[in-house]
């Protein structure tokens, strides 16, 4: 059996995560967690780096942070997970879905401007695969209209756009480290703060509403509660775990680019005989191999392709069910323009068993598999 995925392990996990129980380190904002803040801020040059329990929470704080409130509108993609418009959604924002691209499967950045309302307080792009949006035209839009823009770079950690790492570039960028994602802590995420008028109340948010941040850094004499928050501090253990693979992350990053290659050649006369189409890349982006999928002609022949592989040992995973066409999708959000795109790509789309340890054996076979479902060779 291949399995779609296996989470990460580098090696030194275990000896990390002892270390942790042995120092003590069980609770937030350990030696741990500070290590893996430090390797944030270094690497997407974000001016505060702040891990999380999870993405959602991420979300969940920038939310927050940027006070969206009741009768807000708040534009993103139908096409990504339900925490991007959860998060927003539970502060009472109008979530404003336009459609995608279908090249990168990313928010079209052509349609965000006739999206836009008195009631617009922000602009979420979900960088897809580890494919940047097209960031120059989503700042430019925002920057006119002075709205914040949040990226959900869940799955981007090590992509750039431009050279400029995802997450790094909007006024809040928030990252996922699920067992499912490149570099993991079982559960995990953090949130860059970009904008440095955000950061203060970031921590204080992230604090439980407290000032404690100031107090340990001998700003203030004592700690009390100064504003709205939650408890928002993933355990050292888990950042103990995060640390390993993030000290390794450039040999995962080029493991995972050298199987996303072999798939890209092993499935390219398939591609050019317009039997399926391939990932997108284009030339201002340098993604992570966050994933690699295959588009099929339509939904009957995804599904069939996907129990050809599956009768062949092989877990191959479908993604997004478009969120305007969910029940929650249609009582808290509206679909901008028209749904030219999000669904009908949704619907072809189908990802490869793709994870770290993958053999080039295993890659070959997966592409056999998919030659003789369509009988080519």
């Amino acid at each position: 059996m291949i399995p779609f995925n296996r989470p990460a392990v580098t090696g030194h996990e275990e000896q990390y995560v002892l270390s942790a129980i042995n120092h003590g380190g069980l609770s937030g904002d350990g030696a741990y967690t500070k290590k893996c803040e430090k390797w944030l801020e270094s690497h997407t040059k974000a001016y505060k780096a702040l891990l999380t329990p999870s993405c959602t929470h991420a979300l969940e704080l920038s939310a927050v942070l940027l006070d969206i409130r009741e009768g807000d509108e708040v534009i993103m993609p139908s096409y990504t997970f339900t925490s991007t418009a959860n998060a927003f959604a539970l502060r009472g924002a109008r979530i404003v879905f336009v459609d995608i691209r279908p090249d990168t499967l990313n928010i079209n950045e052509q349609l965000i401007e006739a999206a836009i309302t008195e009631r617009t307080k922000a602009v979420v792009v979900v960088h897809y695969a580890g494919v940047a949006c097209d960031m120059a035209q989503v700042m430019a839009v925002a920057d006119q209209y002075q709205l914040y823009v949040v990226e959900d770079a869940a799955q981007g950690v090590m992509s750039t756009y431009m050279d400029r790492p995802l997450g790094g570039i909007g006024h809040l960028g928030c990252y996922s480290f699920h067992e499912t994602k490149n570099y993991t802590s079982g559960e995990g995420g953090a949130l860059l703060v970009n904008d440095p008028s955000l950061a203060d109340r970031a921590e204080i948010i992230r604090e439980k509403g407290t000032n404690r941040k100031q107090f340990l850094r001998g700003q203030v004499d004592k700690y009390s509660w100064v504003d709205i928050g939650s408890s928002l501090l993933p355990s050292d253990l888990n950042a103990a775990y995060l640390y390993a693979q993030l000290e390794h992350a450039e040999a995962i990053n080029e493991q995972r680019l050298g199987h996303w290659e072999r798939y890209n050649e092993a499935l390219q006369d398939l591609n050019r005989d317009q039997i399926i189409d391939l990932p997108y890349i284009p030339p201002e982006c340098v993604h992570n191999a966050h994933m690699f999928y295959v588009k099929t002609a339509d939904l009957a022949e995804r599904t069939a392709l996907m129990s050809h592989l599956k009768a062949h040992d092989i877990t191959a995973s479908f993604h997004y069910v478009p969120l305007h066409t969910a029940a929650a999708g249609k009582k808290y959000g509206v679909f901008s323009g028209e749904d030219l795109h999000t669904t009908k790509e949704s619907q072809r789309l189908l990802r490869l068993p793709m994870y770290y340890g993958l053999s080039d054996q295993d890659i070959d076979y997966v592409a056999d598999v998919v030659h003789q479902f369509y009988n080519h060779s």
